[in-house]
């Protein structure tokens, strides 16, 4: 219902929603036959259907390993997140994680649907791995090595202050951005990017995906999950969790502020990144959930539904940005108008308030400065040209479920 009630609300996402899902089933057909590669690309689909998307836009070589190089990382990923998994097996498996992708006859039960069938049919992976080139081999299992290292590490440290909490990031998606450099470095079509910047691609997105996640994690069976650092968080609250008491809502919201503040400042090198890339199918592949991310944080921001329930940007404008991200007139243009639209919701009241402005003119100078604002293409408003014209669309198209549905019956 929630899904419809966003077409009525946004007609004009239709046809952007259409395309894409045209183009899914498209990609859906170009699933290699190869049995481990089938399955790698098939489990892929299912445990991230965005990323799968893009993923595939990339050339054949470079496609498979930044696959692999998921799916390695999603396992040992499947292995930090089960609770009921024991520590004294926990973590020596993530510890030699980096080891257990060169042998095709490990595999580990634990995880969820499609997360436990990866686990349980990693086969498939470890012998697409030692297929790869060497340079790929060598890039993915040196930073399953520090990822695993750095997981085990955090599972028996809390994350205290926000050097922690960057530290961590790091450990879990910093190093990503690391991997992703040296893959596309491998394939001889990017220079090496600094370290700095990748590490802030992987922290933009990280920061967003845990301050979106408060309550999934706060709410984990057995144990809550606590990634928000206690430096922010005591400023507000006694407990973390208090910050899902209604009767906190105040403090919880400048908290969140906060949070999204600290995540705002990594921006910056995030444009730097994108604009230093020459291969197009590697742009779209990092672009696009850069600007996922920016949208998101909007999307939070001021935003008591982050303790109450799911908070994302809605499918249609997932969509268009997935269509329309094509260039750095793009990128700039959706941290340009998201990164507006955020600032109009910052209280003046708010402690955090000149913080975060001074955040946002950061990017928003960065993004004047590039000259390329006028080429932009609008994501984050949206246009009511043809309105009513899209809204009997969907009508028409919702009438003629109903109908169809109702023939059956």
């Amino acid at each position: 219902m929630g899904s419809i009630g966003a077409l009525l609300k946004h007609p004009e996402d239709v046809p952007a929603l259409v395309r894409m899902k045209i183009a899914q089933t498209h990609a859906l057909k170009q699933i290699p036959s190869e049995p481990d590669l089938a399955f790698c690309f098939t489990v892929l689909q299912r445990v991230s259907r965005s990323f799968a998307f893009v993923i595939q836009q990339l050339g054949p070589e470079l496609r498979n390993a930044v696959c692999i190089f998921y799916l390695v990382l999603r396992g040992l990923d499947t292995v930090e997140d089960d609770t009921s998994i024991p520590l004294d097996t926990k973590l020596p498996i993530l510890k030699a994680f980096y080891k257990h992708i060169c042998d095709p006859s490990w595999h580990f039960s634990c995880g969820v649907k499609d997360y436990k069938e990866l686990m349980e049919k990693f086969h498939h992976v470890s012998t697409t791995f030692l297929r790869l080139e060497k340079g790929y081999q060598e890039a993915i299992e040196e930073i399953t090595k520090r990822m695993g290292a750095g997981m085990a590490k955090f599972i028996c440290k809390e994350v205290e202050s926000v050097k922690d909490y960057d530290e961590y990031c790091h450990y879990v998606a910093g190093l990503v951005g690391y991997g992703l450099s040296r893959l596309f470095h491998a394939a001889k079509l990017e220079d090496l990017q600094p370290d700095s910047l990748s590490n802030s691609m992987g922290l933009f997105l990280q920061k967003t995906n845990i301050i979106r996640d408060y309550l999934e994690d706060i709410n984990e069976i057995p144990a809550p999950r606590m990634f928000w650092p206690r430096e922010i968080w005591a400023k507000y609250v006694s407990r973390l969790e208090d910050l899902k008491e209604e009767e906190r809502s105040k403090e919880a919201v400048q908290c969140l502020n906060e949070m999204v503040t600290n995540a705002l400042k990594h921006a910056n090198d995030c444009l730097k990144y994108l604009s230093d890339l020459r291969d197009p199918a590697i742009f779209r592949f990092c672009a696009i959930p850069q600007i996922m991310a920016i949208g998101t944080l909007e999307r939070c921001y001021n935003n008591i539904e982050v303790f109450r329930g799911v908070v994302k940007i809605r499918r249609g404008l997932t969509a268009k940005i997935m269509e329309r991200t094509n260039t750095m007139a793009d990128v700039y243009g959706a941290f340009f108008d998201f990164s507006r639209s955020l600032a109009s919701k910052v209280p003046k009241d708010d402690p955090n308030a000149r913080e975060t402005l001074n955040c946002i003119d950061d990017i928003q100078r960065t993004c004047k400065a590039s000259g390329l604002l006028a080429r932009r293409r609008t994501f984050s408003i949206d246009s009511k040209r043809g309105h009513q014209t899209c809204l009997a669309i969907v009508v028409l198209i919702l009438a003629i479920i109903l109908a169809l549905i109702t023939f059956k019956l």
